[in-house]
């Protein structure tokens, strides 16, 4: 039998892409493979966010090709749909399909089935995939090399969107996140994605639904849903009457992201919802109090920032300034104290002036933040912030990077520290921390068996003992133990 290994790169969207290929090799009747040095097809399913991100994809190629050398390589993702000829001619890459055709890959990558052939001999780079078109018949998208090993297409003329589980962790099946939504409609001016992943696209509300209550009668416990801009989930779907308040008029409208949080709550049995990331204007009040009302949904909100500069914020074309982002901070902590609250945060965008990152500072400063993702700006070929002049030295967005990380550290120590000596609930992870006693931690987590839960309000909590994934827990915070909260528990697992 064939076997197959996926690698992913980037974010938690690029992660469901891939489980969704998994799905496909599966259902041809191939076989997963423990690692890409045993596997016969090894897709590398890429990022291309940052000028890094294509760094780390080509040397996994190499890698691959290095210790692997006769594998079919196949190279899928937003890096493939981006600069598909750059990839073809990497050695030992024997396909490139883009984000467009990704949505059929193992029948393009493993086309035996297709041509009755035998499906347990190895597919190689023989032909073309029935109904697909090769790059350089698209006047659009010259490429050069072999044209055969090349699938990509406009992006913004599909309208596939990829839904498959992804397990937050590698041997516990714990904590699923399923892709509701993709692509994006914004154009900010440091952003490449748009242009990798095409137009903002829904998965229809039934297949959600069913999707969840497959997953909650497997077991699990805690969903997450994500998406590129999942606030905008709904909008691309047909109207129908939407769910009102009894002797409310019922209007014809798209859904919209509030309609499907309260469909999951109202028409599956999931016990803890989390929400993935949403931009600042999605955050409406209807939305906010949902999420503080309701126990089953978990109390954390991240919030993209990117500057607190307004002039900055203008020329990134972001759709909010400074002082709407600071209102919508500021009705998510009044409705939930103990919520986390995360933002993204890009330091040395083009023009940045010290005044300009000075008023980010302040702006992290002062909102009620616990943690933050800080990026540097990495210039993405044929964004417009690429072409302007005036780009920030490298040492001088890293240094600014520096300062908000520690910033962003310090918060979360003071966020950390306010549930000392108070329970929380959490679920567990089935993760044991290797030797807790050479890592500082606290003196009733040493010399045993050390768990990793996830706390309602994203801490990570460290649990003497070895206890099962997938079972909500209520421990006493004991102390702090580096980047994590050291408890124990006080109620039973839950079966």
């Amino acid at each position: 039998m064939a076997s197959f290994y996926v690698q992913n790169f980037g974010c938690r969207a690029t992660q469901a892409d891939g489980a969704a290929i998994e799905r496909q090799f599966e259902e041809l009747g191939l076989e997963r493979a423990a690692d890409s040095v045993g596997a016969e097809i090894v897709v590398l399913n890429t990022c291309t966010v940052t000028a890094s991100a294509d760094h780390d994809a080509r040397a996994a190629i190499r890698r691959v090709h290095r210790e692997n050398p006769e594998a079919q390589i196949v190279v899928t993702g937003c890096y493939a749909q981006r600069a598909p000829d750059e990839l073809a001619a990497l050695p030992g890459v024997a396909q490139v399909i883009g984000n467009s055709h990704k949505h059929r890959l193992a029948e393009i990558a493993f086309p035996a089935l297709d041509r009755g052939e035998n499906p347990n001999v190895r597919a190689t780079n023989r032909g073309i995939a029935a109904g697909f078109v090769p790059l350089t018949s698209l006047s659009a998208w010259p490429v050069e090399g072999n044209a055969r090993s090349v699938f990509v297409s406009d992006i913004f003329a599909h309208t596939e969107l990829l839904a498959a589980p992804v397990f937050d962790a590698a041997n516990e099946r714990t904590r699923p996140n399923l892709k509701v939504q993709d692509g994006c409609d914004n154009r900010c001016t440091f952003c490449v994605i748009p242009f990798v992943r095409g137009q903002s696209r829904s998965l229809p509300l039934e297949r959600i639904l069913h999707e969840v209550e497959t997953l909650v009668a497997a077991g699990f416990r805690e969903l997450v849903i994500s998406g590129i801009n999942l606030g905008r989930w709904g909008r691309d779907l047909p109207a129908s009457p939407q769910r009102a308040a009894p002797g409310a008029k019922v209007a014809a409208l798209s859904p919209r992201f509030e309609t499907l949080v309260q469909a999951i709550l109202d028409d599956t049995s999931l016990e803890k919802l989390r929400i993935s990331s949403v931009e600042p204007m999605d955050w409406t009040d209807k939305l906010i109090a949902l999420v503080a009302r309701s126990p089953r949904i978990a109390k954390h909100a991240h919030v993209p920032m990117q500057s607190g500069s307004d002039a900055v914020l203008r020329r990134m074309h972001r759709k909010y300034r400074p002082w709407h982002y600071r209102e919508k901070i500021g009705k998510l902590r009044a409705a939930m104290p103990d919520a986390a609250i995360g933002a993204d945060v890009m330091v040395g965008f083009p023009g940045e002036t010290d005044a300009e990152f000075d008023e980010t500072r302040r702006m992290v400063e002062e909102l009620p933040f616990t943690y933050l993702h800080v990026f540097t700006y990495s210039a993405r070929p044929g964004t417009p912030a690429a072409s302007v002049p005036n780009q920030v030295p490298v040492q001088v967005a890293r240094e600014r990077n520096r300062v908000l990380r520690e910033l962003a550290a310090h918060k979360k120590q003071a966020f950390m520290q306010s549930f000392l000596r108070k329970p929380l609930q959490a679920i567990t992870l089935g993760r044991q921390v290797p030797d807790p006693a050479t890592n500082g931690y606290a003196l009733h987590l040493r010399g045993g068996d050390v768990t990793e839960a996830l706390t309602d309000n994203y801490l990570k909590m460290l649990l003497p003992g070895k206890i099962e994934g997938n079972r909500w827990i209520v421990a006493r915070v004991e102390s702090i133990a580096g980047d994590c909260l050291a408890a124990r528990v006080l109620a039973p697992h839950a079966s």
